[in-house]
């Protein structure tokens, strides 16, 4: 049995879960990942008298361990054992979605790229030149609609070249500036003494980790591929040298992952003005302004304060009037339940629990929760449609990471402050 695991950008709309029920219909099971609340789901495929197990990861925004979904992302893929990685990611922002991409290319050569919503993409004038971003990034690249059952057949024939024909190809990782690319070298040499042959080709990503001091990751590295790096002599003396070469450019450990990022965004940035042919290019044009002033220093955080205060203030304002009509109906009603007791003669005591205490607990919360949820989760919806969650969260982001949590935490924290 094939193993073939779906991780991908975190966006709701990029269709993971639609392509993982496409492929596997009724065959799936789902849980909870060992020692971890997220759950898990997983479902079987069969392809040309395989079968395939698909395991649905969290989607994430990247795998740098900001999360216990990212960590559990990263974790499947470098440890677990996959045959095969497919990357699902969405063709109407892809210069976004490549980030991830990016980040898995350094830790498998064998992945499958899904450029999922393609007629979404069309509708909005965006053509994508899947032949010519293959050749770039060096892995298949397979485009679908999720919904047609044909794009699903051609992801999985990608899938099966990789798994069963053994036809992967070498990804073309990011290269990264000079002189992080020779502190990458100076590890990676030794990296791939310690490591068992099987695993060699995860010596580049480990030399990254431990150039970006990501403490989590060392640990998961140590513990699962049973290797002791951060006591090792030679290493030591290779991060030592490594340091040096950084400092030569006064480049400080925390700002080592900030220039990798920004490589890769501007990798993603040459590669989409290669591929991507925008038939309205106003369009890609002024969501570019929009960006400007919707993440600007000056106008992003007054502009966030000005949308969710006015989202909250129509939420609580606006609930008052449904919630005092439903409390009236509520109250009227109660007169008529009681009148209805009172002529078949129920005893105080039943009257009690039923009327006293289960409805009127009941209809006390319906009263009051139910007219906020109501306005208060279309209002943010309709953000979320605009595309301005991720600009929200990207706002936010510099303040979550001092805070020792991350940028999508920022919407999940706005979900709460009113509940």
């Amino acid at each position: 049995m094939q193993n073939i695991q779906l991780p991908l950008h975190g966006n709701p709309n990029v269709g993971k879960s639609t392509i993982f029920n496409g492929l596997t219909g009724m065959h799936q099971h789902t849980g909870n990942w060992p020692g971890k609340t997220v759950a898990n789901a997983a479902g079987i495929c069969k392809y040309q008298n395989e079968d395939y197990l698909l395991v649905d990861i969290p989607g994430t925004y990247s795998i740098m361990s900001n999360s216990e979904e990212e960590e559990i992302a990263r974790n499947y893929i470098c440890f677990g054992n996959p045959d095969a990685t497919v990357v699902i990611i969405d063709a109407t922002c892809l210069e976004r979605n490549l980030n991830l991409v990016y980040q898995i290319m350094e830790i498998t050569p064998n992945i499958v790229v899904c450029v999922n919503l393609l007629d979404e993409a069309k509708k909005k004038g965006i053509h994508i030149d899947l032949a010519e971003l293959e050749k770039i990034l060096g892995v298949p690249v397979v485009g679908t609609i999720a919904r047609k059952k044909k794009t699903l057949q051609n992801l999985m024939e990608q899938v099966h070249k990789v798994c069963v024909r053994q036809e992967s190809k070498k990804p073309n990782t990011t290269q990264y500036l000079p002189y992080i690319e020779d502190g990458i070298h100076l590890l990676q040499e030794e990296i791939e003494k310690m490591l068992p042959k099987e695993k060699q080709y995860l010596a580049r990503w480990v030399a990254i980790k431990l150039m970006d001091r990501e403490e989590s990751i060392i640990r998961a590295i140590e513990q699962n591929l049973g290797i002791n790096i951060t006591t090792h002599k030679e290493i030591c003396k290779r991060l030592d040298r490594v340091k040096g070469i950084l400092e030569n450019q006064g480049i400080e450990k925390q700002q080592v992952q900030d220039k990798m990022i920004s490589s890769i965004v501007f990798e993603a940035e040459t590669i989409c003005e290669d591929v991507i042919e925008y038939e309205n290019r106003s369009y890609y044009q002024r969501d570019r302004k929009i960006d400007k002033i919707l993440t600007s220093k000056k106008w992003g955080i007054p502009i966030m304060l000005a949308f969710l205060g006015l989202i909250f203030w129509l939420t609580i304002t606006g609930a008052n009037y449904p919630s005092q009509l439903l409390s009236e109906f509520f109250g009227w009603l109660q007169e008529k339940i009681v009148y209805a007791f009172d002529y078949m003669g129920s005893p105080e005591w039943l009257k009690g629990i039923l009327i006293d205490g289960m409805y009127r607990t009941l209809t006390w919360v319906i009263a009051v929760m139910l007219p906020p949820m109501a306005i208060f989760f279309p209002l943010f919806t309709i953000l979320e449609d605009l595309g301005y969650l991720p600009r929200l969260a990207f706002n936010l982001d510099k303040y979550f990471r001092k805070a020792g949590s991350t940028r999508k935490a920022s919407t999940y924290h706005v979900h709460g402050i009113w509940m």
